[in-house]
């Protein structure tokens, strides 16, 4: 009888420790990050809704046809969130030149026929059904793992990263931002080179390197504007930027829309769903780009506070996770990270304040949209995968 319990026993010690275990990891989870993006991804949820629901009305259509989208993509988010927590990203790093070239591959489609053309930027791939993608969020992953890969590399004696290092770093990133340029999409690629400084800066690279990218950038965006690199409706917007009454019925028009938007929504806001600007639908793109001005009308200034706080703690716990990792590759990773969404939600809420130039950059974890929303929802697993095993514990 002794020796038919025995093993029995054995398996539910086994099982015991198994989800000990598994309740111990779940601990050492950040909720503190984990809540802050919940919560904005409901208050995304309901202005999503709020934002589409009287167009689709007016046409005719499901009511609720952008907020079930935008259900399922957060669901698929969660689940790519959670596949990546699990996942130890130290085995990331031996799959990191295959992540790459098949973002690079993405961007090499969208210039072929399987491209297609919206808002201007040549950036989509259409699959049908409704639904599309958009490789270059992809590639803001591809590019924070290939940086960590090359920057984090144990090097002897040395307490940066070295020429070489920093050449190919710099080199191998060039690839998709000349991809992405081609499309073009300027806003990504201003959200590469946030990231590529902030990595090298906490890499250890030396200053004279940041100072000569910070000096090259500044020429390469002179050279741009000058020889007229840019598409006419880049420089309208920019135009626009430093003065959105020159064509108010125009390039203007959506920055100026934007404001009064925001500004009409005072402290307190004009209620959800009764936003006049919003219901109007005069803010183009409103569930993307522009959902902050939905926010600002709708839910004031307290409302559009609440997710500029929610996004700074995400930021903090992303910033403490990179502190605490257990190794430089896992610090470059969640100082990409940080890099990216600080710069996105800045670029995104500047430009509906008119302190920033518009471009099509969404606001992370709030706005619409599929690939956006994957992307973020696969980098924040990246955060949870390097605090579940940083050297230090709360």
């Amino acid at each position: 009888m002794t020796a038919r319990t025995t093993p029995l026993g054995g398996y539910r010690d086994r099982d015991v420790a198994r989800w000990r275990r598994r309740a111990s990891a779940l601990r050492r989870l950040d909720w503190t990050m984990l809540l802050s993006v919940s919560a904005l991804s409901v208050l995304g949820a309901l202005l999503v809704r709020s934002a589409t629901h009287r167009l689709l009305l007016e046409q005719g259509q499901d009511p609720n046809s952008f907020l079930d989208r935008h259900l399922l993509n957060l669901a698929i988010g969660i689940a790519l969130c959670g596949l990546f927590t699990v996942l130890d990203y130290r085995l990331v790093r031996a799959y990191v030149p295959i992540l790459f070239a098949v973002a690079c591959l993405g961007l090499l489609a969208v210039l072929t026929p399987l491209g297609s053309t919206v808002n201007g930027s040549h950036s989509w791939i259409i699959i049908g059904g409704g639904f599309q993608v958009q490789p270059s969020e992809f590639a803001k992953v591809g590019l924070v793992v290939l940086l960590a890969m090359i920057l984090g590399e144990p090097r002897d004696g040395e307490v940066g990263p070295g020429r070489r290092d920093i050449l190919m770093a710099l080199a191998l990133a060039g690839v998709p931002a000349a991809l992405i340029m081609l499309q073009p999409d300027l806003g990504t690629t201003l959200v590469f080179a946030a990231v590529v400084l902030g990595m090298l800066a906490v890499s250890g690279a030396r200053k004279r390197w940041m100072a000569g990218l910070v000096g090259g950038g500044l020429a390469a965006g002179f050279c741009v504007w000058f020889f007229g690199l840019l598409k006419q409706y880049q420089i309208d917007r920019f135009t626009a930027f430093m003065d959105p009454h020159v064509d108010p019925l125009g390039a203007g028009y959506n920055a100026q829309q934007a404001r009064i938007a925001v500004g009409s929504g005072g402290v307190t806001g004009r209620g959800l769903f009764h936003g006049q600007q919003t219901g109007g639908h005069f803010v183009p793109e409103q569930q993307t780009d522009f959902i902050f001005t939905v926010a600002g009308e709708e839910l004031g200034f307290i409302g559009g506070a609440l997710i500029v706080v929610l996004l700074g703690v995400i930021l903090w716990r992303g910033l403490r996770t990179a502190s605490q990792a257990a190794d430089l590759f896992g610090t470059l990773v969640a100082t990409g990270v940080v890099c990216w969404l600080a710069f996105q939600s800045f670029e995104n809420i500047g430009m509906t304040l008119g302190i920033m130039p518009i471009t099509g950059l969404p606001l992370p974890f709030v706005s619409y949209g599929g690939s956006a929303t994957f992307a973020n929802f696969i980098a924040l697993g990246l955060l949870q995968a390097v605090h579940l095993r940083r050297r230090t514990f709360d």
